[in-house]
Order: structure tokens, then C-alpha cells, then sequence
């Protein structure tokens, strides 16, 4: 991507909300890096002058950075005004979009930036919307010379990420990979702001449209490479982690089969299966989220029942989300680990393709996943996407994660801001 003559490189897009706020903050911890040898100017964008302030004097004060509010522009605009989205996305390289549900307001921003020659990263685990901007928007991307990349949050790219990270630590051919993602929380538990729950209300209020994009696609199968991958029962126990575990429900599956077909179509890589699970610790814990579960399946079938659940987050979650979000003690005390099972095989111990004769077991480990590690993984894409440009897919695009690093450095960059990848085991069959 070409260094544009633009008075800024970063604009957080939605820097007053909930998550906006910690992705403004880790931007300005990044332009302050005594490793940096280069500037970072950088705006944030909204629709409130005054809370982008208050936002950028509450990261001043956090950071011991007094001058922070006078180094930052602000930029005011709305997802209803597309003039002045134009305007945002013309005086930066990059923006960074906080603004969701993205199936409401995101594609305004895609739009703008593709027509303004500005490239795109969100936070999306919605993928309705991420795989529609694709079909929309992939070929004028690409003749633009941009970058829209979806899902640079926690929804995908510890997934994403992680499988291409097993595949290229295994010492053979990968075919196979099952995740499980485990969440450490205080004394004081968990919570996730209600704008993550208002997404998953309305994808799944809605999942026949996604089913109906999917099949008007037409896409053939990606070929099996290896033994299949077993489905496993919708509840079912992990011995490797003495925990249940439950299918996940976010983007990662559909962000990872993506990234496995444009490497297999655009590299001529062998595709890898893929499985995503949430560990959820012992039977009492699946009492209750089966109980949580069957209530909203339940009530997103029906108009008044998805007004009842965006109401009321906390009652039909069981605590787990609400409108005011976590604490700051809730922040600091909650960490992630996504573990990764992969299995696959080599040329020395087998010649047959379809038996399993080497496993590798890999993690991801990271700090509290919604407002700390995804405001990392976010920046550090940008700035990958800034500063990596050689090593980018040719030309632009609509691209998952996987598909526009995975020939980068930003696993590196992960490495070294808190997001650690790393090999637990690796052994012949």
C-alpha cells in the first residue's frame, strides 16, 4: 500500500464508544513506543467533538502524556452523512472502524473509504457482513489499490492467526485443527459490553440471509486434505484441558475457510479443516449456559423477542453482558488462552495421506480479550499494513487476516505486545 500525502496515517472511527476508547488509547501507546523510528500522526472521528475530548483526556491522564489532546485530531462525521465520511477517509491512510453492529453501520465506512483511496480495518465477528463486503466490494478494492480487512479484533485474529501459526511450526503437511478457547477471569468474573451481544441478536435474528448469500455464491468445496475432521457432540469434554466445551459461536470459523481458500486458490497452499470450541469448565457451568442458550434461541426467532433480549442483556445472559460493560478490575484480571489441536502428516512416517502420523498442540495467549487484546491486535494490524507493505496480497482487496499477514510480521509484533504464540507439543504418531 502506497504512503499517501495525507495529514494523518490512523483515524479511529468510533473513538467515543465503549471499544473505540481502548483502541484510541492503544494507538496513542503505540505513537508513543520508544522503539518507533517514524511519526504516527493520528485523528480520532465521531459524531461528539466533546467526547472525543473527554476520550482523549481520559488516555492523556492514563498515559502521563498532558500534550496527547493537542497532538491528536478530531475529526467530526456521521455513518448517516456520507459527505463527511468522504471527508474522514480522505485525510488518512488508514481508518480504524469501532462503529458496530456492522451489519448496521459498517458499510457506509467500506464505501467510503474504497471511492476516497483509503484502507479499512475493523473489529467484525459478524460474518453476514464480512462476507458480503467481500462479494461487494472485493474487485473494487483491488482496482483502487486498498485494503479492507475485516475481523482484526479478537473475532478473528488469534484464530486466524493461530492456524496459519500450527501449519508453519508442524513438520509436515497440516490438515486438521480444533481450537479451544479458555477465558481466566478475577474474583469479580466476567462481563462483555452489550454492543457484542446487540451483534449476535441480530445475526442470528437473521442467519437465513447469510445461509441465502452462501448459497447464491455457489462456492465448490475446498478439498479434504487428509483423514476429516470429526464433528464433535454439541456438548462434549476436552481431557487435554479438563474442561466441557461447547461449538464457538463467533466469525472465526467462517474468517479461517476463508483464509484457507484464497491461500489454496492464490498460493496453491493444501487446505487445512477447521473446528472451534469454547471450553466452559465443569457441568455446572453447562447447566448454565445451556439454560442461557435455550432462552435466547428462542426469543431472536421473533421481532418482540430481540427487542426483549437488547434490552435486557444481563438478565438473558446471565450476567455475562450488560450495557455498562466490565469494570476496570474485570479488565485487568481477565486473561484468554486459545489452544490449538493439529494434526496432519509427513513423508518420512507416511505415505498415506489419509492416516495421521504427526500432532502438534500450539496456544495463543493473551490479556483480557475484548478491550485490551483486541485494541492490540487491531493497531498492530494497521501498523503492520502501514509498514509491511511489500509483503501484502498484490493490489488490494477485501482480505481476512490470515490472508493479508500471513506473509508479514505482525505475528511478531503480537509477540511483543502481550499477544504470545507459542508450541506446547509437537510428536509422531
Amino acid at each position: 500500500m502506497a504512503t499517501r500525502q495525507r495529514p494523518f496515517q490512523l483515524v479511529v472511527f468510533g473513538a467515543s464508544g465503549f471499544t473505540g476508547q481502548f483502541v484510541a488509547e492503544e494507538v496513542a501507546r503505540e505513537q508513543a513506543d520508544p522503539q518507533r523510528n517514524s511519526p504516527l500522526p493520528w485523528a480520532v472521528a465521531g459524531r461528539c467533538r466533546e467526547k472525543l475530548q473527554r476520550v482523549l483526556e481520559r488516555a492523556a491522564q492514563k498515559l502521563g502524556r498532558p500534550t496527547l489532546l493537542a497532538e491528536v485530531g478530531i475529526i467530526i462525521c456521521d455513518t448517516t452523512n456520507p459527505a463527511s465520511l468522504d471527508e474522514m477517509a480522505k485525510q488518512t491512510s488508514i481508518v480504524l472502524n469501532c462503529v458496530g453492529p456492522y451489519r448496521l453501520y459498517g458499510e457506509p465506512i467500506v464505501k467510503a473509504c474504497i471511492e476516497n483511496g483509503t484502507s479499512c480495518i475493523d473489529i467484525c465477528g459478524e460474518p453476514q457482513f464480512l462476507e458480503l463486503m467481500y462479494w461487494k466490494y472485493h474487485q473494487k478494492a483491488a482496482e483502487n489499490g486498498v485494503y479492507i480487512i475485516g475481523s482484526c479484533g479478537f473475532d478473528s485474529i488469534p484464530a486466524d492467526l493461530g492456524v496459519l501459526y500450527t501449519k508453519n511450526k508442524l513438520n509436515g503437511t497440516l490438515t486438521g485443527v480444533e481450537s479451544f478457547l479458555s477465558i481466566q477471569s478475577g474474583p469479580e468474573g466476567m462481563s462483555v459490553h452489550d454492543g457484542t451481544w446487540k451483534s449476535a441478536v441480530y445475526g442470528f435474528g437473521d442467519k437465513h440471509t447469510l445461509k441465502k448469500l452462501r448459497n447464491e455464491t455457489n462456492l465448490k468445496p475446498l478439498p479434504i486434505i487428509g483423514p476429516k475432521l470429526k464433528r464433535r457432540w454439541p456438548i462434549c469434554y476436552c481431557p487435554a484441558l479438563s474442561s466441557f466445551a461447547i461449538p464457538f459461536m463467533g466469525a472465526d470459523v467462517s474468517v479461517v475457510k476463508r483464509t484457507q481458500r484464497y491461500l489454496y486458490e492464490n498460493l496453491q497452499c493444501s487446505p487445512v479443516q477447521y473446528a472451534a470450541y469454547v471450553a466452559v469448565g465443569g457441568i455446572a457451568s453447562v447447566v448454565k449456559l445451556m439454560f442461557a442458550g435455550l432462552f435466547f434461541l428462542i426469543f431472536v426467532r421473533f421481532s418482540l423477542g430481540r427487542q426483549l433480549l437488547i434490552k435486557f442483556p444481563r438478565f438473558f445472559s446471565f450476567g455475562y453482558f450488560s450495557k455498562e460493560g466490565p469494570t476496570q478490575k474485570q479488565i485487568e484480571t481477565s486473561s484468554f488462552t486459545m489452544t490449538f489441536f493439529g494434526e496432519g502428516y509427513n513423508e518420512r512416517s507416511c505415505d498415506d495421506q489419509n492416516k495421521i502420523s504427526i500432532r502438534i498442540c500450539t496456544q495463543v495467549k493473551g490479556p483480557e480479550a475484548g478491550y485490551v487484546a483486541t485494541p492490540i491486535a487491531m493497531v498492530q494490524a494497521a501498523v503492520t499494513l502501514l509498514s509491511d507493505t511489500n509483503n501484502l496480497p498484490k493490489g488490494g482487496g477485501v482480505f481476512t487476516p490470515g490472508a493479508a499477514f500471513c506473509r508479514t510480521k505482525l505475528i511478531d509484533r503480537l509477540n511483543r505486545h502481550g499477544i504470545e504464540f507459542s508450541v506446547i507439543s509437537s510428536s509422531e504418531v
